[in-house]
């Protein structure tokens, strides 16, 4: 399937989303961020079927400066070929406690949006799962296994990412207690 890309327009998308999502998420620098990415949504394919490197490197070059900025760690999902695990930097997962396991992404078994990271990151490793703070779904991927216990959909201004819907979500505390309890502001 040949595409036409747009490579400085995702680029535009993914930075304007995670800005958005970070603004929402009030994350912290040490917290995780996943983004489960599939390029074939967004140069208008489906899912696993018309991987594009370069659509997974515009994505990139759109969130990790916005993420590194604010010390907030990206967490790479895989695609189902690797059962949805994750790349990280290693000192992230040894910060968590996150055992590596023993794969290399690759584009058509990872994905291309995982390779990327791969090949990106300093000292990557993969982990089978991370409890992350907030993430945005781009294509269908279903990042909510490697997301905290309580998500909170979060709506941004835009819906897409070049063809590919996204759906974003952060985490807050679950409220215990009932109705004499006191709750922080989330």
């Amino acid at each position: 399937m040949e595409h036409t890309l747009d490579t400085a327009r995702i680029t535009a998308e993914s930075r304007q989303a995670v800005q958005e999502l970070l603004a929402a998420a009030g994350l912290r620098a040490g917290d995780i961020f996943v983004i489960g990415c599939s390029s074939s949504e967004i140069v208008g394919g489906h899912i696993g079927k018309d991987s594009s490197m370069e659509a997974a490197a515009a994505v990139l070059a759109g969130v990790a400066p916005v993420l590194a900025e604010k010390g907030v760690s990206l967490a790479a999902q895989c695609c189902e070929h690797l059962n949805r695990a994750i790349v990280l930097e290693r000192a992230v997962a040894e910060r968590y406690g996150y055992e590596p396991v023993n794969a290399v992404p690759q584009p058509h078994a990872g994905g291309s949006w995982a390779t990327s990271c791969w090949r990106a990151f300093r000292d990557p490793v993969l982990v089978e799962e991370v409890r992350a703070a907030a993430g945005i779904d781009i294509g269908g991927t279903l990042i909510g296994m490697h997301l905290r216990r309580v998500a909170v959909p979060v709506r941004l201004s835009l819906d897409k990412i070049g063809q590919a819907n996204i759906l974003c979500a952060r985490t807050r505390p679950p409220y215990i207690g009932g109705a004499r309890a006191v709750y922080q502001e989330m």
